[in-house]
């Protein structure tokens, strides 16, 4: 049996814990100090409850860390030297400086540490890198993603405020970011324009340009201010083929209702990405074998981004940092 402590009875810690409560083989726990969050959480998922950090570290072998973006550095330094395997929501961290610093921790600790990039574990994606990977479209020449919907809020707005989120291309761009460096190669500059880079607060929008180091190009569009409903695509064009999605195109199920449209998929429980997600980490460490995405996939990912931002701020192409 593998213990697993959730930190955080927000929205992924509920996701999470709805995965979780799947395995036969994941004892679940949570530490929650909001006294509302815990109640409704405890209620949905009869999770065994801890009275602080030290005692969830205590009881358990796996920390899942599904804070706020900017509280992922410290909890994620505390899962470590306490010798946890420890898993922590994308982005990993707010600052490179703060990646770069858990990739230490945890490379010192000796305990595995996954990013959760859950895009990798949409079949629609993983079809897609297969496909690229596989050779179907050639030698990759363009590539176009589009992710989006609504704003998210959060407790206390807290993705509004860009500080602590980082905005539209660092909490919702990223996912792309990361899925066409895992199917494209090392990125070697990123040009962006971001509704929200300068003001910091707030809806955003923001179409990036990515130059790979192999010579592609990727066109990237990230929006909180589609009133349409969430939705994602992409494109991979090569010398010998071309790939598409649409998430409209694909659901088997659109409702309207309030305004807002929401898309079902008949996929099985087991199917479910961040399932899929989740079950590998648990995996590798049950099996002692390496995480899928580990701690320098969501370093670079971040670096991306946090280029992107800069690029939005300064109206000049930027080269993303290196691990």
């Amino acid at each position: 049996m593998i213990r697993v402590g959730i930190l955080g009875a927000g929205g992924m810690g509920n996701v999470h814990a709805r995965q979780y409560r799947k395995m036969s083989d994941v004892e679940l726990f949570l530490y929650e100090p909001n006294d509302d969050r815990r109640n409704v959480y405890v209620e949905r998922w009869a999770p065994q409850l801890t009275s602080s950090f030290d005692d969830l570290a205590a009881k358990v072998d796996v920390i899942d860390v599904c804070l706020p973006t900017d509280l992922h550095h410290e909890f994620v330094l505390k899962s470590l030297a306490a010798g946890r395997a420890t898993l922590v929501e994308k982005p990993m961290a707010r600052t490179l400086e703060q990646a770069a610093e858990m990739n230490e921790a945890a490379e010192r600790a000796g305990v595995p540490f996954m990013v959760g990039h859950v895009v990798r574990y949409f079949a629609e994606f993983a079809a897609g890198n297969r496909a690229v990977a596989s050779g179907k479209v050639g030698k990759p020449a363009a590539a176009r993603t589009r992710r989006g919907g609504l704003a998210p809020t959060g407790s206390d707005s807290w993705f509004m405020d860009h500080s602590r989120s980082g905005g539209v291309l660092i909490d919702l761009g990223i996912h792309d970011f990361d899925w066409l460096r895992w199917t494209l190669g090392e990125v070697k500059s990123v040009y962006s324009q971001s509704l929200g880079a300068k003001r910091g607060q707030g809806p955003d929008y923001a179409l990036t340009t990515l130059t790979f180091e192999s010579g592609a190009i990727g066109h990237c569009e990230a929006t909180w201010m589609d009133p349409s409903g969430f939705r994602t695509t992409f494109e991979v064009a090569g010398d010998k083929g071309l790939i598409q999605h649409d998430s409209r195109n694909t659901a088997a199920l659109r409702t309207h209702s309030g305004g807002k449209t929401f898309l079902e998929s008949p996929l099985d429980g087991f199917d479910d990405p961040y399932y899929k997600q989740l079950r590998a980490f648990v995996d590798a460490v049950r099996d002692g074998t390496p995480v899928p995405v580990t701690g320098q996939d969501g370093f670079a990912s971040l670096a991306i981004a946090l280029a992107a931002l800069e690029s939005g701020r300064t109206n000049r192409a930027i080269a993303p940092a290196r691990p």
